[in-house]
């Protein structure tokens, strides 16, 4: 599982229990048998195959690199930092960087955690979404997608959904791990419900099968699964999170 993010065993709101008292503040440190590259102004200032994730509670894994793998003279001082815990190695920042490969494909928002795990299923649940005390959507064969340290997420075929409650919305968000998501507000009641509404019309091929399905923040709809409202405790990720809005 993902160690350190979300309801991972060392994020913010674990759902499981330890038969121990563990620490505050948990630091992890691995090699990666990837070979990463990182591109800045038109050059390659990392290139390293002794790449190392750092894992510390509460925050995604960050790259940690050799000193002897990064043009240190391409970089601005506040273009990357050290870590007492990793003599030796730097990690660039992220966003200050153009680009950033695992082997020969780029990846975006953030490292990669080994430790996370995606499953699209089918489903045989009957889904019911309510906003502001009106139905805006009804499926009996969603795909729930499980990702780990997040709650599960309903993908509705559109057909199940009131399109003629959603509005277009500018919000764009990318997801390392299943691609760039267009956003819908809902009209739903007397309220407009900002970017509630999510869906991302080219999927990376891990998880294609939601291409073009419709998925709903659970946190900010009245959820019913099999008749049962969904009460569980919700994770409303950050931007230091999985979705980084561009």
């Amino acid at each position: 599982m993902s160690m350190t993010v979300g309801t991972g065993p060392f994020g913010h709101h674990p759902v499981g229990k330890f038969d121990f008292d563990p620490p505050e503040r948990v630091l992890y440190v691995e090699e990666t048998p990837r070979r990463v590259r990182v591109a800045h102004g038109g050059e390659t200032v990392v290139e390293s195959r002794h790449a190392k994730l750092l894992f510390e509670s509460g925050s995604l894994p960050v790259y940690y690199f050799p000193e002897e793998d990064v043009r240190l003279d391409l970089l601005d001082e506040e273009s990357y930092r050290r870590h007492d815990g990793l003599p030796g190695h730097v990690a660039p920042a992220w966003n200050a960087m153009d680009a950033w490969y695992e082997e020969e494909e780029q990846i975006f928002g953030h490292a990669r955690d080994p430790y996370h795990r995606i499953d699209v299923l089918e489903s045989s649940r009957h889904v019911r979404i309510s906003v502001n005390g009106e139905l805006v959507a009804e499926a009996r064969r969603p795909l729930i997608l499980f990702e780990t340290a997040l709650p599960p997420r309903y993908y509705l075929d559109p057909v199940d959904v009131r399109s003629d409650l959603l509005v277009p919305h500018e919000k764009r968000t990318r997801c390392a791990y299943k691609g760039v998501a267009t956003h819908w507000s809902a009209q739903a009641g007397d309220a407009l419900e900002e970017a509630l509404v999510w869906s991302y019309p080219k999927p990376t091929p891990e998880v294609e099968r939601i291409a073009g399905r419709l998925a709903f923040y659970n946190e900010r709809v009245d959820l019913e699964v099999d008749g049962k409202r969904d009460e569980r405790p919700q994770t409303q990720w950050s931007p230091r999170g999985w979705n980084r809005t561009f």
